[in-house]
């Protein structure tokens, strides 16, 4: 068999509804106070995020304008580069054909004697 529960007799008296009413009263009253703390808090939370937010679109658009500044300067740089090495086989060419011409002279002004062999 189950064990039974004694009640003492002042606990099975019914109390007056209005402290019943009272006391539900009060109890509303508690759990409005902290719904409305846990609501401050969390228009609180949602400002600082909404800050954070800002500040780090804010960096995005430095980052993408930065990233267009450096695109740009990377093409003129291209450019300024290929107009180098254009220039630079231009200059390479002209050598090699003063060369050429040098040693077509060479060849017909002076007989080249073959350099003796070290054995």
């Amino acid at each position: 068999m189950a064990p039974t529960m004694v009640v003492p007799a002042f606990a099975r008296t019914k109390q007056p509804e209005h402290v019943v009413e009272r006391e539900d009263g009060e109890i509303l009253k508690k759990r409005n106070e902290e719904l409305e703390k846990e609501l401050q808090k969390a228009m609180e939370r949602e400002k600082r995020m909404r800050e954070e937010l800002q500040r780090t679109w804010e960096r995005l658009r430095v980052a993408e304008e930065a990233e267009e500044r450096l695109c740009s300067q990377l093409g003129e740089l291209e450019a300024e580069a290929v107009g180098q090495a254009r220039s630079y086989r231009a200059s390479m060419m002209a050598l090699m054909d003063q060369l050429s011409a040098a040693q077509k002279l060479l060849q017909g002004a002076v007989p080249v004697a073959p350099t003796p062999q070290v054995l």
